[in-house]
């Protein structure tokens, strides 16, 4: 259980993080060429290719050589359900929740 709960940590310390989000939302549509990811969260190449190994190192990415270039595509395609899991509906229940947690502390 233990491991468990250290692996979940990983996967949610790999999440955590809004360009490693917008990598892998780059790469719910198929395989990409690092070449194109780079302009499309806006950052540098070396940032780009630190979080791709951080997606790596925990499975959420894998990558292939060919030639020169070297191209990502998502480990897993269930991991878009954790991500979608949180949305709007999800967020206004955690902002209503801390309103109350206010409205209880200030009452």
């Amino acid at each position: 259980m233990k491991n468990l709960d250290k692996f979940r940590a990983k996967i949610f310390n790999a999440l955590a993080d809004p360009v490693r989000l917008r990598i892998l939302e780059f790469l719910r549509c198929g395989e990409r060429c690092v070449c194109e990811i780079v302009p499309y969260v806006g950052v540098a190449q070396p940032l780009v290719s630190r979080h791709l190994a951080i997606l790596k190192r925990c499975g959420l990415v894998k990558d292939r050589r060919e030639g020169n270039k070297r191209f990502y595509s998502v480990g897993n395609p269930a991991i878009f359900k954790v991500i979608d899991a949180v949305d709007a509906s999800f967020m206004d229940a955690l902002v209503k929740h801390v309103v109350e947690q206010i409205a209880l502390e200030e009452g």
